[in-house]
């Protein structure tokens, strides 16, 4: 199949704007009169120091990141902020609150407990994580050195659509599947990293956007990779970052502001997304998974009741070029992943299949 055959559904690494692969692919060979590919520079290089810089500012600008909090481009992943979060802010002898709305969240606090007490203040487990729990129902302490919650959901298709309210508590959240989709107010979080696979560049950057005023704490033990305060020193130079991922996340920036910026991206994922859950609300063949007010407008999850019949729906998806649409093997059943360069083309050409293949099946 040719790229304009098909749609790539994909939780991550995902889809990625056209515009940005098209400029990234001029401009491979030879960046700006270079005479070198952003993949071969420097990162000490005054090329790569002007990349590193306007990207910046572009993600700065993006989501208003105020004076008080500090970009940070790291590696590792999300993942590897597992371990930062509490070797940062947790401190000896400290404790965090954690909301356990899915996998990752899960694996999360799993990750603080080496490093000090976890309470878990939520756990939509009860429900097979098909909801997210109401702010009075958030169990807080108010000694809490912080409070972590992952905003969106990937593998059950959940997303939280409200800031929890802790008090003097700094918040900490994840926001690697729905980062950019939205406005975020960024003063009222203490730290947000995403990993880019996302809505942002390719796998191998990872963002933090941290208020400065929590750096300066880690744990004497803290590697050196992981330390806030060194990384805001270095600028997040400390060794080599993820030039080309850096690089990346610029164009896709450049390519978000085309798109009416953040606020703009809004509009378009929920008009995306609500034209899915229109279908699947009067589909008598498909269901969706995760409870109406906790829906995402980034992974849509959904299944047919029979494993065998989502077998064959994806397996007859993926010939028609509707990719990746297998849910995750923690949940089962389909998963279809819109993020921010997800045209609206694709949704249409799913649903038509989904139509296609329930009067198929006799529904």
């Amino acid at each position: 199949m040719n790229r304009e055959e098909v749609f790539n559904f994909s939780a991550g690494p995902s889809v990625l704007p056209e515009a940005a692969l098209d400029r990234a692919a001029a401009e491979l060979k030879n960046y700006g009169g270079s005479g070198m590919s952003v993949m071969e520079m420097s990162h000490r290089s005054a090329w790569f120091q002007e990349i590193f810089d306007s990207t910046k500012a572009k993600l700065r600008r993006a989501l208003d990141v105020p004076d008080s909090h500090e970009i940070l481009f790291l590696q590792g992943g999300a993942s590897t902020q597992f371990s930062a979060v509490p070797l940062n802010l947790m401190g000896e002898g400290g404790s965090a609150d954690y909301a356990v709305t899915g996998n990752f969240a899960k694996l999360a606090a799993q990750e603080a407990e080496k490093y000090g007490a976890v309470r878990v203040a939520a756990d939509s487990g009860d429900k097979n994580h098909t909801y997210i729990p109401a702010q009075e129902a958030l169990d807080l302490d108010p000694k809490a050195r912080y409070f972590y919650y992952c905003a969106n959901n990937t593998i059950y298709g959940t997303e939280w659509h409200y800031v929890p309210e802790t008090g003097d508590v700094p918040l900490v959240c994840d926001m690697s599947s729905n980062i950019l989709s939205k406005p975020v107010d960024v003063g009222r979080y203490g730290l947000i990293f995403a990993g880019a696979q996302k809505n942002m560049a390719p796998a191998g950057v990872t963002v933090v956007i941290l208020d400065k005023s929590l750096a300066g704490h880690a744990h004497p033990l803290t590697p050196k990779m992981l330390d806030y305060d060194l990384m805001i020193r270095k600028d997040s130079m400390y060794n080599t970052p993820p030039c080309w991922c850096i690089y990346m996340l610029g164009l896709t920036l450049d390519w978000l502001e085309s798109q009416g910026g953040v606020a703009g991206m809004e509009r378009i994922k929920s008009a995306r997304a609500g034209k899915l859950y229109a279908y699947l609300d009067e589909s008598r063949l498909f269901q969706p998974i995760a409870e109406t007010e906790a829906r995402s407008d980034m992974n849509v999850t959904f299944r047919t009741g029979d494993t065998d019949l989502d077998a064959a729906f994806v397996k007859e998806a993926a010939a028609a070029g509707l990719l990746n649409l297998k849910g995750h093997r923690v949940a089962g059943g389909m998963r279809a992943s819109l993020y921010n360069a997800m045209p609206e083309a694709g949704v249409d050409a799913l649903i038509a299949f989904m139509k296609k293949f329930e009067v198929e099946h006799h529904v």
